[in-house]
């Protein structure tokens, strides 16, 4: 399955964020949260910090476009094979940043590609 960091997870019920973890969880997927406060969503910890990890297939954003340039670095070192623009997401920058670099973009949904089984 793909490696996902959800990055603005949050233990917030209310948030899609916190939504979209356990339903990657509940795909089967696995799910590294990232986000700005410590908590725990899905049986899983929230990094607050910046993880170095390897084989992320996904980053699927959670962070509003004018607090994402603080990520640009992080999130491109990460090379995913794609970057999931949720809803309020969107920024040609980052997206034309990571496509400079080989990385897919995607404007679009998780719950949604998770719930119609094209994730």
């Amino acid at each position: 399955m793909k490696k996902t960091l959800v990055l603005g997870a949050s233990d917030n019920p209310s948030r899609y964020a916190y939504r979209a973890v356990h339903s990657l969880k509940n795909h089967g997927h696995e799910v590294v949260p990232v986000g700005i406060r410590k908590g725990q969503v899905a049986g899983l910890d929230i990094h607050t910090d910046r993880p170095a990890l390897d084989d992320i297939d996904t980053v699927t954003l959670y962070v509003g476009p004018q607090n994402q340039p603080t990520w640009y670095d992080y999130i491109l070192s990460l090379k995913p094979r794609r970057i999931i623009f949720n809803p309020g997401t969107e920024n040609p920058e980052l997206e034309r940043r990571a496509q400079q670099q080989g990385i897919r973009t995607e404007e679009a949904c998780t719950l949604v590609m998770l719930s119609i089984g094209n994730y």
